[in-house]
Order: C-alpha cells, then sequence, then structure tokens
C-alpha cells in the first residue's frame, strides 16, 4: 500500500499571480454578504475551485456523524449527491479527515476512491488516478472535505500550495456563513432533534433522511415545516411507497413533542376486534385473553404524537370511539368504565380518497374533518423529477455497502430509463428495484468487479411497465378490458383483487402465509382484504 503524501510547495509549482487569486476569490467574498440558497453558494464554491485549480470533478462534503454526506457536486454523476459515504467503509475519507493538512494521494495508491466510475462525461469505468483531498475545520472542529479529483495522475503535480491554503479559508468561511444562517433559523431545532433521535433508537425504528431537491420536494418540507410548529391534526395523503411514514415522523420530530413518544399503529394490520385494545388499552377479563391490564397507543403516546397509518381501513364504530378521544381527550379501557385523560396530537395518513369514502358511507364525515385540520399531500415519484436520480443514487451507495463493492454505479441509460418510468410503487418499488438489480447483476458477473454499473438491461423496467398498475390501481390482464367496460372503478378495482388473491393461492397450494408474502402483504391485511372480497 502507497502511503498518502501531503501536498508540498516545490520549485516547480506554477504560483499564480496575486491579481490572478484576487479576481478568482474576489466573487466569492462577494458572495459571504448576499442571501443566497444554500446550494447556489456551494455550487459558486466549488466552480471557483476548479477555475483555480483545474480538475476532472469536485465536490464539498458535510461530515455526520460517521457519514460523509454530499452537499454540492461538479462533474460528477448526479446521483451521488443521493449517496451517503460511511468513514468506515471508505479509507481514503478517513485519512483525509484523520489530517489537518490538504492530502494527496499517489496515482498507484492500493486505497479505493469512492468517486471511481463517478465522473461525468466519462466512458467505460475509468478510475479516478489523482486525488487531493482538503478538511474543512469550524470553530476547531472537522466539519467536512473539499475533494479534487482528475483523471491525469499528473494533473496536481505543480499546484501552488498558499493559493489552495487561501482558497480554504474562503471555503471555511462560507460554510461558516452556512452554519450560522442555519443555526439563527433553527433555534433549539438540535436539541429537538437529538431527543427525537435518542427515542427513535430506544423504540428500533430506523431513520431515513429526506433526500431531494425538485419543487414539489421542496413545497413539501415547506408544508412540513409549517405544521410542525403547531399542534394541529395532519392527514397525510399519498399513494403507496412514497413515504407518509417519514412525514409523520419529521413533523413530529420538528415539533415541541420531539422528546415525547412517537407511537405509530398500522390500522390495517389488526382486525377489528384487536384495534380498540391497541389504540385504548383494556383492563383484565375485557375479553379472552386479557389476562393483565394494558395500556393503549394513546396513552403510551400521552405527551407525544400517535401516527395512525392506513386511517381508512378503520371501521365506522372504532372511528366513532376515536373521534370522541380527539374532541375531548379522554378514553376508556376495554371493559373500564373509567375515564383516561391524554394529551396527544394525532397524525394519520392514508393513501385512499376520504372525501370519496365519505360520500360513500364508508367513513364517517366528522371523523374526516376532524382529521383533515391541515392536509399534507406526498407526490408521487413521477412528479418529483430528477429527484429520481438522487434516491437512486442513496439506495446505490446502500447495497454497495451491502455487497461490499467499491463503486455501484448507473450507465447513462439507465439513469434515462429511470426517469422515463412511471413509478406506480414510488420510492418503495425504486428501493427494491435498486437492490434487485444490483444482486443480479453482481451474480451475472464471473469475476467480481471493482465497479458494478447498472445498465437499462439490468434494470429491467420494460417489463415492470408492462406489470404496473393502470391508473385505476390494477395491471391490465390480457383480454380483460372488454369485460371490465361498464363495470364501475370499484368493482373493477375488488375483481382484480380477488383474481390476484385466488391466482397466488393457487400457486402457493393454498398457504395464506406464502401467498402474503407474494403478494407483499402483511397476513393479517391479506385476511382482513380476503373477508371484505368475500373469500373468507
Amino acid at each position: 500500500m502507497v502511503n498518502p503524501t501531503m501536498v508540498k510547495s516545490t520549485a516547480y509549482e506554477v504560483k499564480l499571480t496575486a491579481r490572478a487569486l484576487l479576481d478568482a476569490l474576489a466573487p466569492l467574498m462577494q458572495d459571504l454578504s448576499l442571501d443566497l440558497p444554500d446550494t447556489e453558494r456551494y455550487r459558486r464554491l466549488l466552480q471557483s475551485l476548479r477555475a483555480i485549480f483545474p480538475g476532472d470533478a469536485a465536490a464539498l462534503l458535510r461530515l455526520d456523524g460517521d457519514t460523509l454526506v454530499p452537499l454540492a457536486i461538479d462533474g460528477l454523476a448526479s446521483d451521488t449527491l443521493g449517496r451517503r459515504f460511511r468513514v468506515g467503509d471508505h479509507p481514503r475519507f478517513a485519512q483525509l479527515l484523520a489530517s489537518a493538512e490538504p492530502t494527496r494521494f499517489a496515482a498507484d495508491s492500493d486505497l479505493p476512491d469512492p468517486y471511481d466510475g463517478l465522473v461525468q462525461g466519462v466512458a467505460g469505468k475509468l478510475e479516478v488516478h489523482d486525488c487531493l483531498g482538503c478538511p474543512l475545520f469550524i470553530g476547531g472542529r472537522p466539519w467536512g472535505l473539499l475533494t479534487l479529483d482528475a483523471l491525469d495522475p499528473a494533473q496536481f503535480d505543480a499546484l501552488d500550495m498558499p493559493a489552495l491554503q487561501a482558497f480554504l479559508s474562503l471555503a471555511a468561511a462560507t460554510v461558516s456563513v452556512v452554519e450560522r444562517i442555519e443555526t439563527l433559523e433553527r433555534t433549539g431545532a438540535e436539541e429537538r432533534r437529538r431527543a427525537e433521535e435518542a427515542f427513535r433508537q430506544a423504540s428500533g425504528q430506523h431513520r431515513r433522511d429526506f433526500i431531494g431537491s425538485s419543487d414539489a420536494y421542496k413545497r413539501l418540507l415547506e408544508e412540513i415545516e409549517i405544521v410542525a410548529a403547531s399542534d394541529l391534526t395532519v392527514l397525510v395523503t399519498g399513494e403507496t411507497g412514497v413515504g407518509k411514514e417519514l412525514v409523520a415522523n419529521s413533523i413530529h420530530a420538528l415539533s415541541a413533542r420531539a422528546g415525547k413518544p412517537l407511537i405509530s399503529l398500522n390500522c390495517a394490520a389488526l382486525p377489528d376486534t384487536l384495534v380498540e385494545s391497541e389504540l385504548f388499552g383494556h383492563v383484565r377479563g375485557a375479553f379472552s385473553g386479557a389476562s393483565s391490564d394494558r395500556l393503549g397507543k394513546f396513552e403510551l403516546a400521552h405527551g407525544g404524537t400517535i401516527f395512525l397509518d392506513e386511517v381508512g381501513e378503520l371501521s365506522l364504530a372504532v372511528q366513532a370511539k376515536l373521534l370522541r378521544v380527539m374532541q375531548n381527550g379522554q378514553l376508556q379501557r376495554l371493559g373500564s368504565d373509567k375515564e383516561h385523560k391524554v394529551d396527544v396530537r394525532v397524525i394519520a395518513a392514508t393513501n385512499r380518497d376520504l372525501a370519496e369514502e365519505v360520500r360513500a358511507g364508508r367513513f364517517r364525515a366528522d371523523f374526516y374533518h376532524r382529521l383533515s385540520v391541515y392536509p399534507v399531500r406526498v407526490p408521487p415519484l413521477r412528479e418529483r423529477g430528477r429527484d429520481i436520480l438522487l434516491l437512486a443514487g442513496f439506495f446505490l451507495e446502500e447495497n454497495r455497502s451491502r455487497l461490499g463493492l467499491l463503486s455501484v454505479r448507473l450507465s447513462s441509460d439507465a439513469q434515462a430509463a429511470l426517469l422515463q418510468y412511471r413509478w406506480p410503487g414510488n420510492v418503495r418499488e425504486l428501493e427494491h428495484l435498486i437492490g434487485r438489480s444490483a444482486l443480479k447483476a453482481l451474480a451475472a458477473n464471473r469475476s467480481r468487479p471493482r465497479i458494478l454499473t447498472l445498465t437499462a438491461a439490468d434494470l429491467n423496467l420494460s417489463d415492470a411497465v408492462s406489470h404496473a398498475p393502470d391508473a385505476r390501481g390494477a395491471a391490465p390482464l390480457e383480454g380483460d378490458m372488454d369485460e371490465r367496460a361498464g363495470k364501475d372503478l370499484r368493482s373493477a378495482v375488488a375483481e382484480f383483487e380477488r383474481t390476484m388473491v385466488l391466482d397466488a393461492l393457487a400457486r402457493q397450494q393454498q398457504n395464506w402465509a406464502a401467498a402474503a408474502r407474494e403478494l407483499g402483504l402483511d397476513p393479517a391485511n391479506l385476511n382482513r382484504l380476503a373477508k371484505r372480497l368475500g373469500l373468507k
């Protein structure tokens, strides 16, 4: 292994004139006094870096715990912004952060480069050969990294060290300005996030960050910030797989209740006979099997937030009891006449059109209006444009670590295929697609590659399109369109669901648990669906 060498000034360096350096840095100094979005400020910083020190790619990464998060890139594949680099998985990053000075790695270094195969405009799988990294410090502590990379191994042989140090000082000032602005805008938010994270870890929940830059994504974040500052009841709506639970978690984390519990209940995962017990608790002897008193979700969430996922699945009877709790904060455990007072914020989520459910008599109008005090719509993935590539980058990095690879990247045709696909299953479908495609592509390679490139053929989205649900939520089956013509939407959907369940049961020899796994459903959800369809 070749150890990295410290960048030092030599007699052969090409020195920048003071005038040229000042001309290059002056716009950045002027930016410090301007009210600019963070992304624009960072973009200008990297543009100036590559103008002064030419290379093929540059990146600014912030250190978040043990992970480096890309904030801005120039010359790298767009999905890089969605990646999260665990420092322990990338020895070059670890060495850069361990040094107080800029570090340049030898062209023949054995240490893998995280950007191999990610440089834009380069055909094939060319690897980075000249790598320069500079740690940034804020308040004496490591804040992150500036990296500059080139495919030419001699690109940085003649480097003006004083000019680089001057640029790093200005970069640190730029980052410091952003940090101070964020601190002023979010007073107390860090303490709330720490408390929320501590509770999340204690309850065994897995944290996922929001990733995106589209207008639809930004509007969603604005809605979350607005309603989080209040104590209003929130109804989160959106298609399956868009991340409604993530929205609920974020609202709670940014609220004044962040230090208190966030309790979740999937309303479709339990039969009606157990929903009341889960929500309100029960006393000993309330029903067969109730051998002791038990607190319900509402009492467990006292002072905090309760998240009712798939709230559209609740029966009318349970809706009536929930309405009473939401109106006066009082509940009774099953089998008890004693009132219990609770202080709980309710966030509910559904992929159903509850207004239509109310008109059809399947949902209480008063309960609907109580839930939808502040509606938040989560946009489907197809409305988020190039966010698809950012999310793909996040999932690619997750799978790179899981599969033990140097890099997993997308070819240009794969990126185009992702952007053209309609994503009926939204973010969840994208996550599963990336994981499945990476595993299959790796298995198809006889020799384990250093850089795994996923092509459009690996993603096989043409097959997914042929089986994707249509606008009515059902995949078109050959020869059934004429038969469905003239039927109302609900009848057509129910017929399709019945066919899917029966076919899965036939393939699984009438094993309901196996059929549930094949259909991607919780067994309890399949049981409820089967009863509704008259199959049980």
